[in-house]
């Protein structure tokens, strides 16, 4: 089975070892011209100037700034402050946990030191000012591992990090678009789970941010205190971008982060030959397929990078657009590692999952759109369990998002996962009345939200909750060698009876307590549901010889 590794794990890593590894300053001349100090309205609003940050309704912090990039990265800072300081005091409290090692922890960030040294070369002088003034904020006791600026640029290399390690599932996101007769109205429909489990601390604190440049365009992004990459955005000539995961070999050289030519193509791209060229023209160290959306050009393509190669993805004769882990352009049709990808991992199935739903929801509308990404069965409506990784929905999402770029109008998520209310903004209406000083509250049109998820009301939810918890506690136990009642091993298959998962830890603990002949019969039946990858199965059954063996 998969370990499961806290994405933050792998940023803190990255941030408590660069002490010594970068010695490049952005310019920061006017940087004692620019107020910084934010004015308290109450614990959920916060202004500084025309910039703007407001906790509405459903949790989510609503964020306007505007200026050039050093402007842009205080006033973030300044207004985030809190945000920041929740995502750096969760990521540092998890160090000891993950890494109880001292001399572990001095080996990672040695390792990270040199693996980091050359980023800032291929990072723009532009984001180097935002982080910068970004990183003004940031938690000083926190100095000792790193300085702040440098936690902060690093910050957005680890979520390359992430893609890069998929063996440990740290992301597994699925996305799609349509138009042309697949659509109510015809227009451009786009929308994208955000997979990845990074903790409840890290998820709990949603940020959507609506930035207003001096150069380039007005853009909006959903993300997280702390980081300038975009992950989920659209900006105001109707251009969306999502990225997805491609297999990578783990890098040796930290270059541009992802987030970072994604965000410049929200910020400078208005059609689709434009964030080609800019897509084109970075070195990234992953694989990574970056799905573009264009108003102008009435369809999307995906634009499919790695370091040592570059596709474009067109559909042909059909109007919708599908993607999950793989690649699926000419450029990459024999390569080693997408192949190994498509064979061992669980893209293709939720491509064809993805497909499936697609195709049967007729003329889809943002309404549809949702109810696809909330869709926690597997092909032909199979009950697979809930958490499984096959899943559109793996109940572990950060974010859910649908665009309709022709009409600047974009939908999130609120918590839990993609199941919350699903909040709407029309980014010429939001970026009107922030420019005019109007906005005393939320941004959002409350006329066009999509209600929550009425899955969240049922027993089933509880008991994915509920075995959530177990499980962790469960693996815990098996992984420290811990008692573990059976009763708990009993109660995991109760919970969640059609989760392949669910046997096979039960089964585990059975063959840890020289229990075979119940080993045997749980990996049996873990082995008759929907197991997640080929290695997986392959594991199941490793184990299944060994029981017999011992029995």
């Amino acid at each position: 089975m998969k370990k499961i590794i806290p994405f933050f794990v792998v940023l803190l890593f990255i941030s408590c070892g660069v002490r010594k590894s970068y010695q490049d300053q952005p310019d920061i001349s006017k940087i004692s011209e620019i107020d910084t100090v934010r004015k308290k309205i109450n614990d959920h609003h916060y202004t500084l100037g025309k910039n703007n940050l407001f906790q509405n309704q459903y949790g989510v912090w609503e964020l306007y700034i505007e200026g050039g990039p050093l402007e842009l990265g205080l006033a973030n800072g300044s207004l985030t402050q809190d945000l920041i300081h929740h995502q750096e005091n969760a990521f540092m409290g998890k160090i000891n946990e993950m890494v109880p090692s001292q001399g572990y922890r001095n080996f990672l960030k040695k390792m990270v030191t040199w693996f980091n040294r050359k980023m800032y070369l291929y990072v723009p002088e532009e984001y180097k000012q935002e982080i910068y003034g970004l990183s003004k904020f940031g938690l000083k006791k926190y100095d000792e591992f790193a300085p702040a600026y440098l936690r902060m640029l690093y910050f957005h290399g680890a979520h390359d990090i992430g893609h890069a390690l998929q063996d440990l599932m740290l992301v597994g996101c699925t996305s799609f678009a349509a138009w042309e007769e697949k659509t109510v109205d015809g227009e451009l429909l786009l929308g994208r789970n955000f997979d990845f489990y990074a903790g409840d601390e890290f998820s709990s604190q949603k940020l959507v941010a609506f930035v207003n440049p001096d150069h380039g365009n007005k853009f909006m992004m959903y993300t997280w205190g702390g980081m300038i990459g975009a992950v989920s955005g659209m900006n105001i000539e109707g251009i969306s971008i999502t990225i997805n995961a491609g297999k990578s070999k783990i890098p040796m050289l930290a270059k541009d982060p992802i987030t970072l030519v994604s965000r410049e193509i929200l910020q400078h791209a208005s059609n689709l030959e434009e964030a080609i060229e800019i897509a084109k023209k970075r070195d990234v160290f992953v694989s990574e397929s970056i799905m573009v959306g264009s108003a102008k050009d009435h369809k999307a393509i995906l634009i499919e990078v790695s370091p040592t190669n570059f596709g474009v993805y067109e559909v042909a004769n059909n109007n919708q657009l599908i993607c999950s882990n793989h690649f699926q352009s000419d450029v990459y049709k024999n390569d080693r590692r997408n192949q190994k990808t498509i064979k061992n991992s669980h893209s293709k199935y939720r491509f064809e999952r993805m497909t499936e739903l697609v195709s049967e929801s007729g003329k889809l509308t943002p309404k549809k759109a949702v109810a696809i990404l909330r869709n926690r069965k597997g092909l032909e409506d199979e009950n697979i369990g809930y958490g499984n990784e096959k899943a559109i929905n793996q109940l572990l999402a950060h974010h859910g998002i649908v665009f309709k770029p022709e009409e600047k109008k974009v939908w999130i998520s609120s918590n839990p996962y993609q199941m919350g209310a699903f909040l709407a903004y029309d980014l010429d209406d939001v970026f009107a009345e922030f420019e005019k000083g109007n906005v005393s509250g939320s941004a959002m049109d409350t006329s066009a939200v999509i209600a929550a998820s009425e899955f969240l009301k049922t027993t089933n939810y509880k008991n994915y909750e509920k075995y959530r918890k177990l499980k962790n506690d469960f693996i815990a136990a098996l992984a420290n060698k811990k008692h573990i009642d059976s009763s708990d091993a009993e109660t995991l298959k109760h919970l969640n009876p059609h989760y392949w998962q669910a046997y096979y830890l039960s089964g585990k603990y059975y063959y840890r307590e020289k229990n075979y002949k119940q080993a045997i019969i749980d990996f049996k039946q873990a082995l008759r549901r929907e197991v997640t990858t080929l290695p997986e199965k392959k594991h199941l059954k490793k184990l299944i010889q060994k029981s017999y063996r011992k029995l």
